[in-house]
Formats: C-alpha cells, structure tokens, sequence
C-alpha cells in the first residue's frame, strides 16, 4: 500500500490491485468509501481505473473494421464484457512521492488468433496526485499496434454517503436499458432521476445509468461538506450508480456510453478510433469545501 498526503488530504493506493485507490481522506473524514481491510475485491476498493473502454460490452462480442472480437467475461457479469482489463490486473509503479504516483501497464494480445480477448497492444498510464487542493487523477492509454484500435477510458470512484447527501448534475439526456442492462434509448434524465436541480440520495430511486450531455461539472453536499468534482472534456458522459440502501453512490466519467463499440453507425457514442502511436487521456479533479 501507498500512503499520499498533501495540506488535508490524504489518500492510499494499491497498484498492484488494479492501479486502485483505497481510500481517499478530507481532514480525516472520508471523501471515497474506504476499501475494508483485507479486501481482495477490486469493487470493494474506493477508485480504480477502467481502461480500454468502460462499462458493459454486450456479450462481449463486436465487429470493428471488419475484424470480429471476441472478449472474455466474468462469470459475475456473464454474457456481457466489462470494464476492459486495466483494473483485472497489477500496475507497475514508474516514480513516486509523498503526494503523487505514476502507475503503467501494458497490455499485449495473445499470439492466437483465435483466441478470446482484447486483440490490440496498448499501454496505460495512470498518475494519482494530491495538492492542497484536493486529488487528481489523470489517466491515458496509447495505441502500441499497428492497426486502428477502438478506445475508451473511465474512473469508477466510490464516494462516502451520508444521510443528507445531495447531488447536483446537470446532463442532456440518459440511456435507458433493457433487461438485459444494455442501452436501448435514450431519454430525458426525468425518466429516471434528473440531478440538475440538486436531489437528495434517499429520495432518488436506484440508479445504473449513463448520462450523455454531462457538462463534466457535479456537486455532492453531505455531512457539512460540499465536494466538487471536475472531468476533462473527453468524459462527456457519466454513469451514476445509487443503490438505494447504499452506504455509497459512484458518478464515474467516462469518455463513451455503455456497449458504444455495437452502436449503430453515425452515432456519437464517444468511442474513438485510435491511430498508431496516438493517446486518448482524460483527468478527474476532486475537491471540497465547508458548507
């Protein structure tokens, strides 16, 4: 484990847990829900990094440029991909300080052609940072193939909830799934739960959406604190996950929308085509203040 600190932050890292981030601390109190002790679970852990896409891949199957991918699936998650690989595996940490921590990892396609899984090389960096200001996590991945690779990135934070937690979020639209959990339409965020005018927690029904049209921006006010969150332009959409009798809720920036690698052509469903050599990155920017 790796302990950061900076004015009233602290944090503490796992790398060699799916680049996580265990905990992260406001002047003692937590801002992400603490990962339990001896937890071997990567969804129990407070932060960790979804690369090289986000979300659900339906049946872990989709056609890019003509080639047929095949992914493999957690028995958990069966029929469906998710989340890519980077949080699956231990990261290697490049330097480190008393307040930041560079993580790599690299990822190469098994030799059989025919073989399940993620087809193209790439290489993820992620850099966790504390400053007086808060926590920032930047994280990027850069095509090492020599082909076109479809690419998406996203953070999955647990933030801490209190009973009076409230959350602000203004967004365009939301995708309404099927039974089966994947996007079927998109909608207005009435149809499930609309954040733009601040709704408390306790009263939002059980949320497992993405929001399209994020403005990047959301506010969560709880416990005598508001705490800020602030996404770079590539996550321009956002899945809020509430359980309704949750101790914790997650706004995760993402820069596509769940399964975008099966959306119909033309859609702007925020996956990118990566050329060789090139990086798609993003960066997430948390704060706090006293209410």
């Amino acid at each position: 484990m790796i302990a950061l600190t900076a004015g009233d932050w602290r944090a503490t890292l796992a790398p060699e847990q799916g680049g996580a981030v265990l905990s992260l601390d406001w002047r003692g109190r937590p801002v992400f829900r603490p990962t339990p002790e001896s937890a071997t679970d990567i969804l129990e852990t407070a932060c960790f990094p979804l690369v090289p896409y986000a979300n659900r891949i339906a049946d872990g199957r989709f056609v890019f440029e003509g080639r047929e991918v095949r992914l493999q699936t957690l028995e958990r998650f069966a029929p469906h991909a998710l989340h890519g690989d980077g949080w699956l595996l231990p990261w290697t940490v490049e330097s480190q300080t008393t307040n930041r921590v560079e993580m790599t990892l690299e990822w190469s396609p098994k030799a059989d052609a025919d073989a399940q899984g993620w087809p193209w090389p790439w290489r993820a960096s992620q850099t966790v940072e504390l400053s007086d200001q808060g926590l920032t996590i930047t994280l990027s991945v850069t095509n090492f193939g020599d082909a076109v690779m479809p690419a998406g990135l996203g953070l999955h934070p647990y933030f801490h909830r209190h009973a009076d937690s409230r959350l602000t979020l203004s967004a365009e639209g939301v995708w309404i799934t099927d039974v089966r959990e994947i996007p079927e339409r998109l909608a207005p965020p009435t149809e499930i739960a609309d954040w733009s005018n601040s709704l408390t927690l306790a009263d939002a029904p059980f949320v497992d959406h993405a929001y399209v049209g994020w403005t990047g921006e959301a506010m969560v006010d709880g416990g005598g604190r508001r705490v800020t969150l602030r996404a770079t332009t590539p996550a321009r959409w956002t899945q809020i996950y509430a359980p309704a009798d949750g101790d914790f809720f997650c706004v995760e920036p993402v820069t596509h929308r769940p399964d975008a690698h099966n959306a119909p052509d033309g859609e702007d469903c925020g996956l990118v085509c990566l050329e060789p050599g090139k990086a798609l990155s993003m960066s997430l920017k948390i704060g706090a203040t006293t209410l």
